[in-house]
């Protein structure tokens, strides 16, 4: 299928607007990424109510932010964890708040989105620590914040889905943490990779090798393992007993391939799974909502399926 015709008009500015994004510094970058948010994302999304607040971390507070869906009140939903994408170095609440706030809508649950620390000033592993001892603290708090921790899930973007993910593989040795659903969008699931889809897709199409490159020489430390399954998932040899899983990747998306992989890797160990490739798209479709007018929808489907699947529960 060919590219959708709003993304190939938005690659078309991209190119224009923001060229040789891997040649900035974290902070130009960052700046850069909050632009291009604010020209893209959803705008102006009615949600029932939003709520800043700030939670322990192991190094310092964690902001996070609760989105409540239109026409719930106070009693307990179910919740969606969420971690942003950026590669650990850039993003953060404000940058995926549209996308957030349509998920919310969609699924029925409280999205808490988490701001967890970012590299260069805070390395691998600190941003696994964070997303998982959050995770904890939502789960120990779900009265407090009206949530059924019965009905937990943890999803997140890119390098988010890679945090979602290893958050989810850490909670499966642990007696006092159980995670219901995850939800991977285009996730990170070996930064290594040697693929189909990073061949074909690995520069002209919004996130490229080169950016890809640029952010792990800032997120991981000279001596770190790449081969850790905290930053590569799918290089962990066990999947078994790992919560059910919605898996999204876009066609035109150098880590599709990945995707389909770890979605084959936990299929195969006997997880639920339910796997989708977004015909047409690009990475970070989702949070173009504002220029792209597929990914409203495209947000609709991944949302309600995250209500169907926890209709029964």
């Amino acid at each position: 299928m060919p590219l959708d015709r709003h993304v190939q008009r938005l690659l078309n500015i991209v190119r224009v607007t923001q060229p040789d994004l891997a040649r900035l510094e974290p902070e130009a970058m960052r700046r850069a990424i909050a632009d291009l948010a604010r020209l893209v994302d959803a705008k102006d999304v009615p949600i029932g109510a939003t709520e800043d607040r700030e939670i322990p971390g192991p190094g310092s507070p964690l902001p996070i932010r609760i989105f409540t869906p239109s026409g719930e009140g106070a009693g307990a939903l179910p919740a969606l964890i969420f971690f942003h994408g950026g590669m650990g170095v850039f993003c953060g609440i404000d940058t995926h708040d549209g996308l957030c706030r349509m998920l919310a809508n969609a699924s029925g649950c409280r999205v808490v989105s988490v701001g967890y620390r970012l590299a260069p000033e805070h390395k691998f592993p600190a941003a696994v620590d964070d997303s998982y001892l959050a995770t904890q603290w939502i789960r120990d708090h779900s009265g407090e914040l009206g949530i059924d921790p019965q009905r937990l899930a943890v999803g997140g973007d890119s390098a988010g889905a890679t945090l979602a993910a290893a958050v989810c593989q850490l909670a499966r040795s642990s007696t006092d943490l159980e995670i219901a659903l995850q939800v991977l969008i285009c996730p990170v699931t070996d930064v290594y990779a040697d693929t189909e889809s990073r061949r074909l897709f690995g520069s002209g199409y919004f996130f490229d090798m080169e950016t890809l490159t640029w952010a792990l020489s800032h997120y991981l430390a000279k001596d770190a393992d790449a081969s850790d399954p905290r930053i590569s998932p799918l290089r962990n040899g066990d999947f078994r007993g790992l919560p059910a899983a919605h898996i999204h990747t876009a066609e035109f998306d150098p880590l599709r391939d990945e995707g389909e992989q770890y979605a084959d890797a936990l299929q195969r160990a006997g997880v639920h799974l339910r796997y989708t490739c977004h015909q047409g798209m690009i990475h970070h479709f989702y949070c173009m909502a504002g220029a792209i007018p597929a990914s409203r929808s495209v947000i609709g489907a991944i949302g309600n399926d995250i209500k169907v699947a926890f209709a029964d529960r």
